[in-house]
């Protein structure tokens, strides 16, 4: 018995027209503020992560070598995959104290913005989850996949190419009515439904992503060595720390937005009303000293359902301490850092010993 025909092949130009539309709307009504569709044509791509690999600035990230060209073909990643529903979802949450204040403010912990509420990954996997269930009920079963960050995707150029903004000169995906503080998230299927028109780049001659960077780790418009990038060097970065960084980290423990703060076009970006992403446990506020007194088991009370909470207490501590270094020698800074001293995991101890250095000089 042959098995009845799929979706894709009993479509009209006509209803795949509606249907695309029609996923857009649907998508809105879910809590994503852009849908776009794409084709899987990711050649130029292709070509430019195999010369970033080549020059080895993806660090310790073995993973983005991985998987052969399933990154970069996405037939290959899921069978009969003909386009991509690209969304976004901001994330922009409301501060009691700027990003740029705190920055100022040595004894406070700074925090990559995506990071202070809850983790997204499995908010907008449920959401696109009920976009595809949707398209199922409406024309019946199709191929497709579901992805937020977890497999092999090139999110960035797949968004780009599905018309949510187009990649800037920090790499990140800029968009002219919001900016660069939203998250995504594909659906690979198997209908030709039509494509998007790509998004056109506005970057100019503006390059002040690339003057604020504290590590200068955008070497070039649109190149990034993320070996010193902050955001690579307190999350990704398993062992230590390189020296010659530390003194420029300040007190960024855990990601870092500059490049994306001092952009122009994140002047439009507008406030997410995802209650999910608002700051937890005061982490937009928090003092550098009460984030480094949590042991372990408080630590991955707090981080439950965060995205920090992947980076281990060890590498949090790691962090923290050279803030802590990068900061003022307060008796109560000494002290904490004193009594850490004993701490079991030499990395610690490592990156301990070097704050008191840095503050007794």
């Amino acid at each position: 018995m042959c098995p009845p025909p799929n979706a894709s092949q009993q479509l009209s130009p006509q209803r795949l027209d509606q249907l695309a539309q029609e996923i857009k709307q649907w998508g809105q009504a879910l809590g994503f503020q852009q849908v776009g569709i794409a084709d899987t044509d990711l050649s130029q791509a292709e070509q430019q992560l195999h010369d970033w690999l080549e020059a080895g600035f993806h660090g310790e990230m073995e993973w983005m070598a991985r998987h052969g060209s399933k990154r970069t073909r996405p037939a290959e990643l899921h069978t009969n995959t003909i386009r991509i529903i690209s969304v976004r979802m901001d994330y922009r949450p409301e501060e009691s104290t700027t990003p740029e204040a705190l920055l100022d403010e040595p004894e406070r912990a700074v925090i990559s913005r995506y990071a202070l509420g809850r983790d997204y990954h499995k908010l907008m996997r449920n959401r696109l989850q009920k976009l595809a269930d949707q398209i199922s009920e409406a024309i019946g079963p199709f191929g497709y996949r579901v992805f937020v960050d977890s497999a092999p995707v090139m999110e960035k150029p797949i968004a780009e190419k599905a018309g949510l903004g187009w990649i800037g000169k920090h790499t990140n995906i800029l968009n002219r009515e919001a900016g660069s503080w939203f998250f995504l998230g594909e659906i690979y299927i198997d209908l030709p439904l039509p494509i998007d028109k790509a998004g056109e780049n506005h970057c100019g001659t503006c390059q002040s992503c690339i003057d604020v960077c504290p590590t200068q780790a955008i070497i070039a418009p649109y190149q990034l060595d993320a070996r010193r990038c902050i955001s690579y060097l307190t999350i990704e970065l398993s062992g230590a720390i390189p020296l010659e960084l530390r003194p420029l980290m300040g007190n960024r423990i855990y990601g870092c937005d500059d490049c994306q703060l001092f952009c122009p076009w994140n002047r439009f970006a507008q406030y997410s009303k995802e209650t999910d992403f608002l700051p937890r446990h005061g982490l937009d506020t928090a003092s550098l000293l009460e984030l480094f007194s949590w042991d372990e088991k408080t630590f991955l009370k707090k981080m439950q359902g965060s995205a920090i909470r992947r980076i281990g207490h060890e590498k949090w501590l790691r962090n923290i301490a050279v803030a802590l270094g990068n900061g003022q020698a307060a008796d109560e800074v000494m002290q904490a850092l004193s009594n850490s001293l004993a701490h079991s995991s030499r990395l610690v101890t490592e990156h301990v010993q070097w704050a008191i250095q840095q503050l007794q000089k």
